[in-house]
């Protein structure tokens, strides 16, 4: 049979998008790498203890140490994060990366054992799962088929109700955060997608990746709410309405990661919608680095760019797996005769790419 007269029209249609997507991709991912390195210098700068070793994590918007106290949590993720860009990135094959973690890990100049590892007094934890020594999946593939269960941040009792001296109180554990419940989700996406199992990732990206960006996204202002209840009542938490770092660089990962192994082209523009967000509200421009707590509307609420929650990992955790999955995506778009691209110029901290238009945020 031969072809309609609408066949040629529709195949450079198709092309004419795709290369479209093409371009918006491809200025993400220079967006997010140039992003990625001013952060990583942010910390080299200024979290880097050259006295006591160690790093410092409570650090004021121009990176100034507020607070000498070290966590152990932060200086373990802070050594696996530069681990993981020396052993990822190229660009990040740097001695200065390399010896600041096995500084950290093997100990001070005095001998004493503060290693973090497995079986150190320092360690806090079991084994880090891939791309994140955190705190572990929040619920199960089974629970997120509950009402309101992806979002959960553990076991609730029959009616979400304790009896106290007054009667009935609210559980705590009716508390629900969007954040957890992707970051959970991208877990077990990575799990579904080496098991080979389209059902239960078709599972995870429905009850882990939309239904909480669903209910926790902030209608009116943008963002992701910190803390929702999960029967949809008043949330007790007295920050509940804030905008956090943390969680949107979750979704960022989540939703990348979602149409990286589902083609799902609304899980692409969720992405668009968070991470033009993301950029717009946490980064500084000035100082480098990002904001890590922001009101409901979305201006500034604290100044720090770290503290007892705030290091260095969630971000450049975010920038990082982001840029690996996006220059992925690029590399199965890319034309098969196209001849190699051109190295890119040297960006300055001061200078970054421009923008990439809005395609598809809204």
């Amino acid at each position: 049979m031969g072809r309609s007269e609408g066949e040629p029209c529709l195949q450079v249609q198709v092309s004419q998008d795709m290369e479209k997507e093409r371009e918006t991709l491809q200025a993400w991912k220079e967006r997010v790498e140039h992003e990625l390195d001013v952060v990583v210098a942010f910390w080299l700068e200024h979290s880097h203890d050259q006295e006591h070793g160690g790093f410092f994590t409570c650090l004021g918007r121009d990176g100034q140490v507020y607070d000498d106290l070290k966590y152990v949590w932060l200086q373990g993720r802070q050594v696996w994060m530069y681990c993981r860009l020396y052993r990822k990135l190229e660009r990040f094959r740097r001695p200065e990366l390399l010896n600041a973690a096995k500084a950290e890990r093997s100990g001070g100049d005095d001998g004493s054992d503060r290693a973090l590892g497995a079986g150190g007094p320092l360690w806090a934890g079991p084994a880090p799962a891939p791309w994140g020594p955190g705190r572990g999946v929040h619920g199960s593939a089974h629970d997120a088929s509950q009402p309101g269960g992806a979002a959960r941040g553990g076991r609730r009792r029959a009616g979400g109700q304790l009896r106290g001296a007054g009667g009935l109180v609210r559980s705590e554990d009716s508390a629900a955060r969007a954040g957890h419940a992707l970051e959970a989700g991208w877990f077990l996406l990575r799990h579904a997608v080496r098991r080979g199992d389209p059902k239960l990732r078709a599972h995870v990206i429905d009850k882990f990746l939309l239904l909480p960006f669903r209910s926790g996204w902030d209608p009116d202002h943008g963002g992701l709410f910190y803390f929702q209840d999960a029967d949809g009542l008043c949330p007790t938490q007295l920050e509940w309405a804030m905008k956090l770092w943390w969680p949107h660089s979750e979704a960022m990962i989540a939703f990348l990661m979602g149409y990286s192994e589902s083609g799902d082209s609304a899980l692409l523009n969720i992405f668009y919608q968070v991470a033009e967000y993301t950029f717009r509200q946490f980064r500084d421009p000035e100082y480098g680095e990002w904001f890590g707590y922001l009101n409901r509307e979305g201006k500034i609420a604290l100044t720090i760019k770290g503290g007892p929650f705030k290091g260095c990992f969630h971000v450049p955790r975010c920038l990082a797996m982001c840029e690996e999955m996006l220059s992925d995506l690029l590399s199965r778009l890319a034309p098969a005769s196209a001849p190699a691209p051109a190295p890119a110029p040297a960006l300055s901290a001061r200078s970054p790419p421009a923008d990439p238009a809005r395609r598809g945020a809204e």
